[in-house]
């Protein structure tokens, strides 16, 4: 059974389009809105927040202990300082509407 070539991902623009047309209202707007969630999200996480999408998921920031890592092309063990990573955990309805 062959698997369907993956499709590609929305554009910024494609997006603007489809939010606008789904809140019933001009790109403009939509773009403003679609900017301000992201900044928002962009904030919060980098003050170290979680913040919940409904029915998309969540999006926290964790941190990562210092830890040891191989460096590919040496081989060669090294100590990489702590740090912070972004982690999204999708929603369970939006995987069982991909899984429907």
């Amino acid at each position: 059974m062959a698997q369907a070539a993956p499709a590609k991902p929305m554009t910024k623009t494609q997006l603007v389009a489809a939010l606008a047309e789904e809140m019933g209202s001009d790109k403009k707007t939509a773009s403003a809105a679609l900017d301000a969630l992201g900044a928002l999200v962009a904030r919060t996480v980098a003050e170290g927040g979680a913040l919940t999408l409904p029915g998309i998921g969540k999006v926290a920031c964790r941190a990562r202990p210092e830890r040891q890592v191989r460096n590919p092309q040496t081989q060669e063990m090294m100590t990489k300082p702590a740090d912070k990573v972004v982690k999204v955990t999708i929603a369970k309805s939006l995987k069982d509407s991909v899984n429907a």
